[in-house]
């Protein structure tokens, strides 16, 4: 009798306990600056009840049931936390929010040459992180086409269908004018060009940084339609260890691995790739649509930590890459009859890089850094053959200060280039090119609010000269999510042969580059942006950039024809101007992400008469990308559209959208997924034709859509040491 009345009595009391509320307030906090925020979000979970702070950065509840309960608080551009709080054992609660959330503001840009944050850099500069470079890796696990192809105001321009030879354009500017970097490093020009956007996976790579107009001034001749860097993983002390597997329904096959740790003294990373494509013909004409492909990729990396101040390490980067296509019957059982058409690329490439950093005190350091990269590449047609190796360096040193309000950089840099073509070849256009540079680059923070960036260049080729290069940038900011970077500077590119009109015919007749009548292109270029981020309806976020741009180009260098058969490089008598806006959305709810985004690019080329606009360069493009992603789940949908185009010949194409779609279950042991890349198989052969007859000795048209249509992949992640994201 007593047990039953003392679990009654505890029953009474529980319910009475249960059912009993309290009213609460939570303060949020920024953690630097210990200043109240305005709008952050404070969400109960299981109550599905939430309050946004006020002014003096503080929400409200009323009726909230005594008791343990799990809240949420974000604030776009700070990092969100859930925690759990215990109702009714105090009234008042208070929360300090780091920054470094949506908006990537605590991410360190390498390209910018300092170590300030995205939020006070007055350069404008676009961030890929990790999350969605690993979604794009899934998409296309060979290289980072995908992750280039899909961002504002980029394209991928396809200059071979045989053997898919792509370079990068910028806001409309040609492959040449876009400087690649990985780690910093100069990546892949010259020669080269038309397959480094083939030759680099994704998987080992943690960010990319894009600057869109001249960048120069930062890292030499090149960068006059932007720079692009690629920032590689780097080994922490617990153990990494990634294996993904890719099949394709047209019969690619793709497999990476990589691995890295490290202890007090020495770290490790070691990446290896290989991928398999079968020549592969969808619109079953005879020809490949994509090529015959065995490529092998090799990069392991040594780091050695003397001390926490001090960082060295030195990697190897070794390709291997075959591509032919062309006619399927020839590919597959070899020459017969009319089956004589292929293209093959044989291609091999190592490169080393040297790397030694350290803190020299509390505000200075010193970078040292060295690479020589050599690529060995044949082309070959019926009855022409282009063959030569290409041997680049590059070294630099710089010291870095930064005190309070003001960074400074210092630096100069030696960078070679040396191709040497087959010596039986009939023309022979061997080209060795030497700068020397120096360069200062100095941040000033003027207030809270603005922030000035100055920089100047001096960049000397023993053949073409001097070059100053200026540049100076703008930043203003306030607490209310609003901001606004205006900046400009000048540019130059060294003339060499490897253009994409030389690329487009295989180079066979071009004539060397004359350095006694050609003057080297030189630039000038403007942008300025918008920025502007907040809540709407308390819970979604909400954020905007709005981007104006002119680049201008003199004495570009143009591939005209011969009164003999040959084609000869000019400089063009009037400038190539490009200007126009990218627009860029963002909103977040919970696991939901919507980007939307418009790319309005004019590029004219003011020494043809009418001004017209280039070539395959859409005037109008824009996409949409839909994401949800949790614990478990990614999914994404993309639709993309690309506006009408002309083509070299004044011909108008016709304009077309793609669209993809991905799922993507996160397990203990890794990641499974599907992919439908292009599922609406919008493709050129169902507009106009890919080759033209003869069927021995065809014709190419120019390319301006996709070639492969419709992709299918599956694949797995394989993560040994375990996934960040379980179930």
């Amino acid at each position: 009798m007593k047990n039953i009345f003392l679990n009654t009595l505890f029953l009474f009391v529980s319910i009475i306990t249960f059912a009993q509320t309290s009213d609460i307030s939570i303060s949020v906090k920024d953690a630097e600056t210990n200043e109240p925020l305005l709008g952050a979000t404070v969400y109960f979970e299981e109550l599905e009840k939430g309050a946004v702070t006020d002014f003096d950065g503080i929400a409200t509840f009323t009726e909230i049931p005594n008791g343990n309960h799990i809240i949420k608080i974000s604030y776009i551009g700070f990092k969100t936390i859930e925690t759990t709080i215990n109702v009714g054992t105090k009234k008042e609660f208070a929360f300090k929010l780091e920054s470094g959330g949506n908006e990537l503001d605590e991410v360190v840009i390498q390209s910018s040459r300092s170590t300030r944050t995205v939020r006070k850099i007055p350069t404008r500069i676009e961030f890929i992180g990790a999350e969605e470079l690993s979604e794009k890796a899934v998409m296309n696990p060979t290289n980072i086409s995908m992750v280039l192809r899909e961002s504002t105001g980029i394209q991928m321009q396809q200059t071979s269908l045989s053997s898919a030879n792509t370079n990068i354009r910028i806001q409309g500017l040609d492959g040449r004018y876009t400087q690649l970097l990985r780690d910093g490093f100069p990546l892949y020009g010259g020669f080269s060009s038309g397959l480094s956007i083939l030759q680099i996976p994704p998987l080992d790579l943690k960010q990319f940084e894009i600057i869109k107009g001249s960048s120069s001034t930062l890292y030499g001749g090149g960068a006059i339609g932007g720079l692009i860097n690629m920032v590689s993983k780097t080994p922490d002390e617990e153990p990494t260890l990634d294996i993904m597997l890719t099949q394709t329904q047209a019969l690619g096959s793709t497999a990476n691995v990589f691995y890295s740790k490290r202890n007090e003294k020495f770290g490790v990373s070691l990446y290896g790739s290989s991928h398999y494509q079968k020549a592969y013909d969808p619109e079953d004409d005879g020809f490949s649509n994509l090529p015959q492909t065995t490529s092998i990729s090799f990069n392991p990396k040594f780091f050695y930590y003397p001390s926490e101040k001090t960082t060295f390490w030195f990697g190897l980067n070794g390709t291997y890459d075959d591509r032919i296509g062309g006619d399927i019957t020839k590919i597959e059982s070899g020459e017969n009859g009319i089956h004589q058409y292929t293209e093959e690329n044989l291609s091999k490439r190592l490169s080393s890089q040297v790397v030694y950093e350290t803190q020299l005190d509390s505000v200075s350091s010193l970078n040292i850094k060295n690479s020589i990269s050599f690529f060995d590449r044949k082309l070959t047609i019926p009855d022409f053959a282009f063959d030569g190796k290409q041997t680049n360096t590059f070294t630099e040193i710089n010291y870095q200060k930064s005190a309070n309000k003001i960074d400074w950089i210092f630096g100069a840099n030696l960078y070679t280039s040396d191709f040497d073509e087959n010596d039986n070849a009939t023309l022979q256009r061997d080209q060795t090119d030497i700068t020397y540079g120096a360069f200062v680059n100095n941040i000033y923070d003027i207030s809270d609010n603005w922030i000035l960036e100055t920089g100047l260049r001096a960049d000397y080729n023993t053949d073409f000269g001097f070059f100053p290069l200026p540049r100076v940038s703008l930043l203003y900011k306030n607490d209310s999510g609003f901001s606004s970077r205006i900046g400009g500077g000048l540019g130059y590119k060294i003339p060499d042969i490897f253009t994409e009109e030389a690329e487009f015919i295989n180079f066979e007749n071009v004539l060397g580059i004359d350095k006694s009548s050609l003057n080297a292109e030189r630039s000038y270029g403007i942008n300025l942006d918008f920025n502007y981020q907040t809540l709407l309806f308390e819970s979604v976020g909400f954020s905007i950039n709005q981007l104006f741009y002119v680049t201008a180009i003199n004495d570009a260098l143009l591939l005209n024809s011969t009164d003999n058969g040959f084609f000869q490089f000019e400089n063009a008598t009037d400038e190539i101007l490009s200007k126009g806006a990218e627009t860029n959305i963002k909103f977040t709810y919970k696991d939901f992400r919507w980007f939307l985004n418009y790319a309005l690019i004019d590029t004219k080329l003011n020494y043809l008469a009418g001004n017209p606009q280039k070539p395959l360069t859409a005037k109008h493009n824009a996409g949409s990308v839909l994401m949800y992603e949790s614990e478990k789940w990614r999914i994404g949908y993309e639709t993309f559209y690309t506006g009408k185009q002309f083509l070299s010949n004044g011909t108008e194409t016709t304009d077309f959208v793609t669209m993809g779609l991905l799922l993507m279950r996160n397990f203990k042991f890794g990641s499974a997924f599907v992919n439908f890349e292009n599922f609406t198989d919008r493709r050129q052969s169902k507009f106009s034709p890919l080759v033209l007859p003869p069927h021995d000795n065809p014709e190419f048209p120019e390319i301006y859509a996709p070639t492969d249509g419709f992709i299918f992949s599956v694949g797995i992640i394989i993560k040994p040491f375990g996934n960040e994201d379980d179930d």
